[in-house]
């Protein structure tokens, strides 16, 4: 069943479209990447879900009804990537605070502090103010206090900025956990490689329009090249098979493409014809940022050839 579903949004300041006629839909559970560059647009989508701004057009739909922000909103939690945190106030009430803001009792919500602080050794922070942290500090406490209500729709923007490696791996075991559990996670980043590495479904936009949207390995495997590397023990000195290029070598590996019509099981029989011998062999499908700028670089030829005609 789907939790979300957006149908037409558009939004306009002036006469720059933030977002222009974008449509999709996030099923349960799922770990949603929505991802573009700088200015793509992400932000403003973020923010008509969680009812901060209204699109000019269209319509949200969260779990199979209309959104309703007064009835919805506690069924979200929203990491923005600009922090808002209360800065002077300390660090334990902050946390009871904004958890009781989103519907919790004083009593669960202490429950859950105690949880995630212990989870994430930050029991010594409890008197501690924001001001007092470092920024990786405060985006252990951000994520803290986003997820403590347990919400069904987690939506996460840019949530490793800031962090080393030791705690990115940290809140990223927690994401898979979260999904584990149920929550729906929305992951909005400019970070190609980050989504590769968690998301299994994703919409890519950009300059507000939406590029493209699906499975993440079927995209993957929908742009493919029929490239693939293979490793030798050691590389034939003279030996060519016919059908296909020879992209790369790199010390006893060789990246090549195949060309259309002939399999890869027939340029592995070749090489074994030759007495290569073969230590692996792998396709190499396109990564997430490859696809985008292959996909921007064709709209805009498509664009200007329109407008030439």
């Amino acid at each position: 069943m789907p939790i979300l579903e957006l149908k037409g949004l558009k939004k306009y300041y002036a006469a720059h479209k933030a977002v222009d006629d974008i449509s999709f839909t996030i099923d349960e559970g799922c770990i949603f990447g929505l991802l573009g560059p700088n200015g793509a647009g992400k932000t403003t989508l973020l923010r008509m879900i969680t009812g901060i701004i209204y699109p000019d057009e269209g319509s949200i739909f969260f779990q199979e009804k209309k959104f309703d922000q007064e009835r919805d909103i506690f069924k979200i939690g929203y990491m923005p990537e600009e922090r808002g945190l209360y800065k002077k106030m300390k660090i334990g009430e902050q946390a009871l605070y904004l958890a009781m803001l989103k519907g919790m009792s004083r009593k669960d919500a202490l429950q859950q502090i105690r949880y995630w602080f212990e989870k994430f050794e930050m029991q010594s922070w409890v008197n501690k103010k924001v001001d007092d942290l470092s920024k990786g500090m405060s985006q252990k406490l951000q994520f803290v206090i986003t997820v403590l209500h347990r919400p069904p729709l987690l939506i996460l923007d840019e949530p490793f900025s800031g962090l080393d490696p030791v705690n990115s791996n940290l809140i990223k075991e927690e994401i898979f956990n979260l999904s584990k559990a149920g929550t729906t996670i929305i992951f909005s980043t400019h970070r190609m490689e980050q989504v590769e590495e968690i998301c299994n479904k994703i919409v890519l936009i950009n300059k507000g329009k939406k590029i493209l949207d699906g499975d993440l390995q079927q995209i993957k495997e929908d742009f493919k090249e029929h490239v693939f590397n293979i490793g030798f023990e050691e590389i034939p000195p003279s030996f060519i098979p016919s059908g296909f290029e020879i992209l790369n070598t790199k010390g006893t590996s060789a990246t090549l493409r195949i060309a259309e019509g002939i399999s890869p099981s027939e340029i592995l029989r070749q090489y074994l014809d030759h007495h290569a011998k073969i230590n692996s062999f792998n396709e190499v499908l396109p990564t997430l940022n490859e696809i985008f700028i292959r996909q921007v670089k064709e709209i805009k030829t498509s664009s200007a050839f329109s407008d030439a005609v």
